[in-house]
């Protein structure tokens, strides 16, 4: 596998233009796609571009992005390992969470974008991710950090449950959860092992 997906491939990925949501495409200044190497082996799946978000063309750039970021650091991985996507690709109006329908209308690009990557684990930031690629409702407190199969872009695939990095900020007791969950991704993944000099390894021991 390449380091880079490529841009070609990239290209692939890429939603250009999507007038299925009326009040998506009303709210939106622009659509939001995934980004990260198209051959990564960690694939972070998210709710739907916030303000930030829209507004620099890239999920999870805001307050959230910043505690994802030092998750990703802390588990000895960089941004630039992983691909980081998003349930709907278009901001949904006051942040309001995307509808089954919008959800459903999105899915085909999420979709392409899973069997592209082909990735080792999916991991799932918050409630909305979960429940739509698992088609169950799920308690994500409670339920954070479990690994579970399912079908997905024509294949089984491990799914890894985890609260919204967002929710480490309104509830600091929530941290600590996270990042273990992170750096239990790096670990399921094999990305986070660098070399095997130990150089820059992830401190999975401690979980």
């Amino acid at each position: 596998m390449s380091e880079h997906g490529g841009d070609g491939l990239d290209e692939d990925l890429r939603v250009p233009a999507c007038e299925r949501c009326p009040e998506l495409v009303a709210s939106r200044s622009r659509i939001v796609d995934g980004v990260g190497p198209t051959d990564a082996d960690l694939l972070f799946v998210g709710e739907g571009p916030g303000a930030t978000e829209d507004e620099e063309g890239e999920p999870f750039v805001g307050r959230s992005g910043d505690v994802l970021d030092e998750a990703l650091r802390d588990a000895g991985l960089a941004r630039a390992d992983v691909r980081i996507t998003n349930c709907v690709r278009c901001r949904p109006p006051d942040n309001r969470d995307p509808t089954t329908e919008e959800l459903s209308n999105c899915r085909g690009h999420l979709e392409a974008e899973i069997d592209r990557l082909d990735p080792a684990l999916i991991v799932t930031l918050g409630k909305v991710p979960s429940e739509h690629l698992l088609d169950r409702s799920v308690a994500i407190t409670s339920a954070s950090g479990d690994v579970v199969d399912a079908r997905l872009a024509g294949a089984s695939r491990r799914v890894l449950l985890s609260v919204h990095p967002a929710a480490t900020l309104y509830d600091r007791s929530q941290r600590d959860g996270f990042f273990e969950t992170i750096a239990r991704a790096a670990e399921l993944s094999g990305v986070g092992e660098r070399g095997e000099n130990g150089d820059g390894q992830s401190r999975l021991g401690e979980f």
